[in-house]
């Protein structure tokens, strides 16, 4: 039997993909995740001259990325003429909203299908100072991190650059984000007109379904229209990418992204980390930790979060923690440890550990110096928590959850 993680997989491709474009049945092309160059390159392609493709380019990725837009009729500084050939030949997409669920703490869990009728989750986490969105970069997982409700999931494919920065597009769009105001009469637009309205999405984490640097040419593409000032303008350090120790692909996540690093490490000895996390049977913990240390851009003020779920008399003991200091110091990490209490699934082979042997734990790394809170579980009712997601499309059959998609369309027509 194969041991889960003990080989770098391979997604199967999306058919039909051509240069992150996916066909379409009404032969329109999907602008949705790709970059202002691209979008100039099919603008030429579709009749218009070098100067003229360059100008719409610069003008629709605008309002793709920065105002929300997805009619080019609402694009109001394209010549009028203009905005029906670019509806005949183009389109500006959305996952489709499958099912929306709010936590009794106010997490948001959507549950978002492919045009190819892939299901995946996001999760959005408000707190009074800001809100993070959690984003999927595959569907499905092949880690098979035993604690790890997405990681029973089979790894069915990469998501697209267009599927990972649409879950922005939708979040900004649930909550009221797009700045309002029109670009046609620039010097009548008031700072008033020009405002995001409810709560502001401020932080993005890439902890959703999946292990991001198994598809890092579509996360680093994605980021970078996210991080783009004349896009949807996220500074690289309100975002972080969590990785369960891809070793090769993390020096690149560095240089090529620049985003912040977390590592879910939850474990100190091999023995129980090749138990927990399989993928530490092909890139050890030394490995791992080694290559943390060389992480481009890591220091005191950018310091790299050790991810460590608290198991049940697994990884959790005095011992435990004095190692955890102890690989920290040798590595001369700049560190902090997020202490995440197991978030319970049905069959989950582990149980939390008590509040107070959480506590005692956090404890013993804060007293050497090395900053250790403890998570507060969100949206364990709607299974929204850290290593919960798995589709509701598992749980729900096909025909229901057609069913309530139909019913939501009419809701919306009515």
């Amino acid at each position: 039997m194969q041991i889960p993680g003990h080989i770098d997989p391979v997604a199967v491709p999306r058919p039909g993909l051509v240069d992150g474009v996916t066909p379409r049945d009404d032969g329109r092309v999907d602008l949705l995740g790709l970059p202002k160059k691209a979008i100039a390159a099919l603008f030429e392609d579709a009749g218009l001259d070098a100067k003229q493709a360059k100008l719409r380019a610069k003008q629709v990725f605008h309002w793709l990325y920065h105002r929300g837009v997805t009619e080019f009729g609402a694009m109001t500084d394209i010549a009028k003429t203009m905005r029906p050939w670019l509806a005949e030949r183009f389109v500006v997409g959305r996952p489709e909203v499958v099912e929306a669920q709010v936590s009794s703490d106010g997490t948001r869990k959507w549950l978002l299908r492919t045009a190819d009728g892939q299901d995946f989750e996001m999760v959005f986490i408000p707190d009074a100072d800001r809100g993070t969105l959690c984003v999927s970069s595959q569907v499905g997982c092949t880690l098979n991190c035993r604690f790890c409700h997405t990681g029973t999931m089979r790894l069915v494919r990469n998501l697209t650059p267009g599927e990972i920065v649409g879950q922005v597009m939708l979040a900004r769009d649930a909550l009221g984000e797009w700045p309002k105001g029109r670009m046609d009469m620039p010097d009548d637009e008031t700072a008033a007109e020009y405002t995001a309205d409810g709560r502001l999405l401020t932080n993005i984490v890439m902890m959703g379904m999946g292990e991001p640097l198994y598809n890092f040419d579509n996360v680093r593409d994605a980021l970078k229209l996210v991080m783009d000032g004349e896009g949807l303008a996220l500074s690289k350090r309100r975002i972080t990418l969590s990785t369960s120790g891809v070793v090769p692909m993390m020096e690149r996540c560095g240089e090529e992204i620049g985003v912040n690093l977390a590592v879910s490490l939850h474990a100190v000895t091999k023995e129980i980390r090749d138990e927990i996390v399989p993928l530490n049977r092909k890139y050890g913990l030394e490995e791992l930790l080694a290559a943390c240390a060389a992480y481009p851009g890591a220091s005191n003020a950018r310091r790299i979060t050790f991810e460590y779920v608290m198991l049940k008399d697994k990884n959790d003991s005095d011992d435990h923690a004095r190692e955890l200091v102890r690989l920290i110091r040798k590595y001369n990490l700049p560190a902090k440890v997020n202490l995440i209490p197991f978030n319970p699934w049905p069959g989950a082979p582990y149980e939390c550990s008590t509040p107070e042997r959480v506590r005692r734990f956090s404890e013993i790394v804060f007293e050497s110096g090395i900053s250790a809170p403890v998570r507060t579980p969100r949206g364990r009712d709607i299974d929204a928590a850290c290593g919960q997601l798995k589709t509701a499309a598992e749980k729900k059959s096909r025909a229901e959850l057609d069913r309530l998609a139909a019913e939501k369309q009419a809701a919306l027509e009515a």
